[in-house]
């Protein structure tokens, strides 16, 4: 996976690793550039999961301090992006556990689009939150880490700890699901949904 970072230049695998052995060999000003590159998709994902830009905020920070702290364990055994998004994935589910929403996200946050101008990016961000509604949370951080983030399934087993024939068994259900409902008919969500591994 390459990283496409803030000053907009690319990030091979190859950079973020030898970025990772510097941090795991004592640089620790080197995991500035890992911030960098992974923080605007970790808050992203935060966003999407938790529905406030607070909580995500806060839980990108933590989910940051958490892999600095936890950055020595790190193998290369699976990508860095994946060990990463495993952390916020543990991190979030927990905040939404400790909140007693256990899986219920989005509450009021289509209120906060209601006053905008309806332009393209405006229509897109309400039908995706509409789509987001209507999934369990199994459903949504799947659909997330494989439409959004383009993970494979067997990345998204190893972030949510599931096994890939179950990602792969439970994304084709979802889709099945949304096209039943007529959710992927149009222009809009036929080019998010990719087949195959």
């Amino acid at each position: 996976m390459t990283v496409l970072n803030t000053k907009s230049k690319m990030i091979s695998d190859l950079d973020i690793k030898n970025i990772v052995e510097q941090v795991q060999t004592g640089d620790i000003h080197a995991y500035t550039e890992i911030i960098r590159c992974f923080q605007k998709p970790i808050y992203i994902y935060c966003y999407y999961l938790l529905g406030s830009k607070e909580e995500a905020e806060d839980a990108s920070q933590d989910i940051f301090i958490k892999g600095l702290e936890n950055i020595s364990n790190f193998t290369f055994t699976a990508s860095f992006s994946a060990w990463l998004y495993k952390i916020a994935h543990h991190h979030c589910i927990d905040l939404i556990k400790n909140k007693n929403k256990v899986y219920k996200f989005w509450t009021g946050f289509k209120k906060d689009h209601m006053n905008q101008t309806h332009s393209q990016e405006s229509r897109y961000d309400n039908i995706i939150h509409e789509l987001l509604e209507k999934l369990n949370g199994d459903e949504k951080r799947i659909l997330l880490l494989r439409s959004i983030e383009e993970y494979s399934f067997d990345e998204i087993a190893s972030i949510m700890g599931l096994k890939p024939t179950t990602v792969r068994k439970k994304y084709e259900r979802l889709r099945k699901k949304l096209m039943k409902e007529n959710i992927l008919g149009g222009d809009i969500y036929g080019h998010s949904f990719k087949a195959g591994g």
